[in-house]
């Protein structure tokens, strides 16, 4: 290589000649490509963030639309709105197993392809049966991204996990609250029919497959076992690989899925219901959407603050409770005064929801190793959606044989209780391995 040099004495230019090696040249190129990779692979996790709530807050915003297109009653309408959290437990714990075997990068790349799937199809199937089965398809794909994104933080931004976390839950957050927000304009924009509406969601999720479709092809990336992998690894010690921890001799292992359940309880209740509470207290439809939106997007400042906030502590038990504080009072709000303090409930209970990604940064501190995160992640998610799974239908039937909300309101204020307990458990500054071998 030639570079031109200015002459101090003469004030002229001379060429002088620096040399530099075979290998000099190879390491640069591969650092460029990783560093390549690595900003792609920041770009794949905030698209497939901004998907993995839009299924659900698009359907709620539209929920009484969809009830009547399809003829559901409330008891109906509340197994919908259990739908997201069986399907996140059924397949949430199939993710690590197909991450050993294809990589997280190739799994991810076809849940977003489930979801973009799954959301076309799902608001012309034309029956309730139709409608269940493209929602199912559509949450598999974000069952599975859900278990693989503290993985892939985990191993590729091991010194980060905070600041990732927080990206990517602040990117979930956005994705949640503009979907509530726009889906009921849009849908007038569309033609005012409700299939329009959530259609067109199914675009965004087909944005997100394309990021992932190089590390799909390398099969090992986006799960690099070791600490000195990278992004452009695809060999097979770059996947996830089992180690025999057993996460179900660890207190902590169970305290953060009893906390994740509790919280996705609560959030998806929210998401499903709220705008309906506001709707039956007078609240016009398009500002009772506004109103979920509000209270989907508290979560993008606070999903950033918070998990750098719980990473730089000990114990995230504070926390915990401060937002089940937050949660008890907005509960009491939309019992008291639901239209008159709207915009106040619908502030408190969305500081109440940063619970989720307050459970995904302790998912990252509770592990030592990548193997251990993808094992915690996988075992708190499907158990916590699980025990997640009745809360949405039950709040459903008591409002249809109640006629009010009184009786729900009740149940989630005293589901937090519990939430905030076992949460204060899981905060603790304890390694599930170190538990699990004991």
């Amino acid at each position: 290589m030639i570079v031109r040099m200015a002459s101090e004495e003469t004030g002229t230019t001379t060429s002088a000649p620096i040399r530099v090696s075979q290998g000099e040249r190879v390491d640069a190129g591969v650092s460029a490509t990783r560093a390549w990779r690595t900003r792609l692979l920041v770009v794949g996790i905030v698209l497939s963030a901004l998907n993995l709530r839009p299924a659900i807050t698009s359907l709620g915003a539209l929920l009484e639309e969809v009830r009547d297109g399809l003829g559901m009653s409330g008891s109906v309408a509340g197994l919908l709105t259990s739908v997201p959290p069986l399907c996140f437990a059924v397949f949430g714990v199939m993710a690590p197993r197909l991450a050993r075997r294809f990589g997280p990068g190739a799994v991810v790349c076809a849940g977003m392809a489930a979801i973009t799937a799954g959301l076309a199809i799902r608001p012309y199937a034309g029956s309730t049966a139709g409608f269940l089965a493209a929602t199912a398809l559509a949450l598999m794909g974000i069952a599975v991204s859900n278990v693989l994104m503290p993985v892939i933080v985990k191993r590729w931004f091991p010194d980060r996990v905070g600041s990732m976390t927080g990206l990517y839950s602040m990117a979930l957050a956005l994705g949640t609250s503009v979907a509530a927000a726009l889906t009921v304009p849009m849908t007038g924009a569309l033609g005012g029919r409700w299939q329009s509406g959530l259609a067109v969601w199914a675009a965004l999720a087909a944005a997100a497959v394309l990021p992932w479709i190089p590390f799909a092809r390398a099969r090992g990336a986006g799960s690099a076992d070791s600490d000195t992998a990278s992004p452009d690894s695809g060999t097979a010690s770059a996947r996830v690989e089992p180690d025999g921890l057993r996460i179900t001799r660890s207190r902590t292992a169970w305290a953060l899925a009893v906390f994740f359940g509790l919280q996705a309880t609560a959030a998806y209740i929210t998401m499903g219901w709220m705008a309906q509470i506001f709707r039956d207290a007078g609240v016009p439809a398009g500002t009772a959407g506004v109103l979920l939106a509000v209270t989907m997007v508290m979560g993008v400042p606070l999903a950033f603050v918070i998990p750098r906030l719980a990473a730089r502590l000990p114990h995230q038990g504070p926390i915990v409770i401060a937002l089940g504080l937050c949660g008890l009072a907005g509960y009491a709000g939309l019992y008291w005064a639901p239209a008159g303090g709207a915009w106040a409930w619908a502030v408190l209970l969305g500081i109440s929801n940063c619970a989720f990604p307050l459970a995904l940064t302790m998912v990252g501190m509770r592990a030592r190793t990548g193997a251990g995160v993808a094992k915690l992640s996988a075992f708190a998610q499907s158990t916590g959606y699980l025990l997640s799974i009745p809360g949405p239908l039950l709040v459903g039937v008591l409002y249809q044989h109640s006629g009010g909300w009184g009786r729900p309101l009740a149940l989630m204020a005293g589901l937090m209780l519990p939430q905030i307990a076992v949460g204060v458990l899981a905060g603790r500054d304890r390694i599930v391995e170190d538990e699990a071998t004991r």
